[in-house]
């Protein structure tokens, strides 16, 4: 009976678990164009290969972070804002910052009880809408190409944007073996936000783009001990409006966690994220321009009933980013709350039917 509980708690929680470390390509436009990626490290986190309970399902991320950079980053984001057209030779003294104020996501979802393939199938798709700030404090001394007229530029812009950002589809697969289990994910980046190639501050990222990769979970239901690895690649587009096309990037997410009770969960998130080939296109003037970061933070779950059909889950976690190159880094919090159908074992016996025959 102990074990059957167990299990039915890895049921219960894996959906709301997954939705929790749902992030998106919605933030302060800032490696890759601008410093700026499709993927959002921390994407995935704990249990992100586990089997999720079928039905219809919704979380409610709501994301904040505090991001700056130096000289390299502040000047990738003004060459579009300043129509800088040639490759760029010199010194730069320069900060840009951004943050989220906070960002919301809507994640509808759809997990399919008959299998495919011997896994369990789910859709979703990310509906993001916020509002972020974007600023560039610079002094730019240099030469336009080899030899050209020597000039000294100095900047201080600060711009917002509201809206809703890209569209974010997503389908995935999930094997469960025992303690261990497997996932492998296709999703991608619409254009369908906010996005306008002159503003620093943006909603969507201006390009389209697919990511695919696979998730580890290993998970004991008698000690409520996990841990969790989702390795992905992305392949950017070129952005049209632009003429730049990021490089491929390489992303790792990583997260392990306790129960305490049935209902408490704590443990560590962490991620690595780098980019693997350069940046290219007759719109790129900052060069290769490869970009990575690290981060690692607490997070905290509770689970608890909703109906006798429906549970709830709440998550909180934070990263704290290192090792930063090409790109902004700084601290990122996300808080979800997740609605999802509840386990059939912790349901009542009525309740249990009604969703048999449904």
């Amino acid at each position: 009976m102990k074990k059957a509980a167990h299990s039915k708690l890895a049921r219960q929680i894996a959906l709301c678990a997954l939705a929790s470390a749902i992030g998106f390509a919605t933030k302060p436009a800032i490696a890759d164009e601008g410093g700026v990626s499709f993927w959002v490290p921390g994407f995935f986190g704990s249990l992100a290969a586990t089997p999720q309970v079928p039905g219809f399902s919704l979380a409610n991320v709501f994301y904040y972070n505090q991001v700056s950079a130096g000289g390299n980053v502040a000047f990738a984001k003004q060459v579009p804002v300043g129509n800088i057209n040639v490759n760029f030779n010199g010194n730069l003294n320069a900060n840009v910052h951004g943050s989220a104020e906070p960002l919301y996501l809507a994640i509808p979802g759809y997990t399919f009880a008959t299998p495919v393939l011997g896994g369990q199938a789910n859709i979703s798709l990310g509906v993001p809408y916020g509002r972020i700030e974007s600023s560039v404090d610079a002094t730019i001394a240099g030469n336009l190409g080899l030899g050209g007229p020597g000039f000294t530029v100095g900047r201080s812009l600060t711009q917002t944007a509201t809206g809703f950002g890209d569209l974010l589809p997503m389908a995935s697969l999930r094997w469960n073996f025992g303690v261990n289990n497997f996932m492998t994910y296709l999703t991608g980046n619409l254009t369908t936000g906010v996005y306008h190639s002159s503003s620093i501050a943006n909603l969507g990222i201006g390009h389209n783009a697919i990511d695919g990769g696979g998730a580890y979970t290993y998970f004991d239901p008698k000690t409520g001990r996990e841990f969790s690895a989702t390795l992905g690649f992305t392949y950017n587009f070129e952005n049209t409006n632009t003429n730049y096309q990021n490089g491929i990037d390489m992303h790792l997410d990583l997260g392990a966690s306790q129960f305490l009770t049935k209902q408490w969960q704590v443990g560590l998130v962490g991620y690595w994220y780098q980019q693997l080939s350069c940046d290219s296109g007759s719109g790129d003037r900052v060069g290769c321009f490869e970009s990575r970061v690290a981060g690692i933070g607490p997070q905290i779950g509770y689970v608890f009933p909703i109906s006798r059909e429906w549970q709830g889950y709440l998550n909180l976690k934070g990263y704290g980013e290192f090792a930063a190159q090409n790109r902004p880094d700084g601290w990122n919090a996300w808080l979800t709350f997740a609605i999802t159908p509840a386990a059939p074992g912790e349901a009542p016996p009525s309740a249990t039917r009604r969703m048999v025959t449904k």
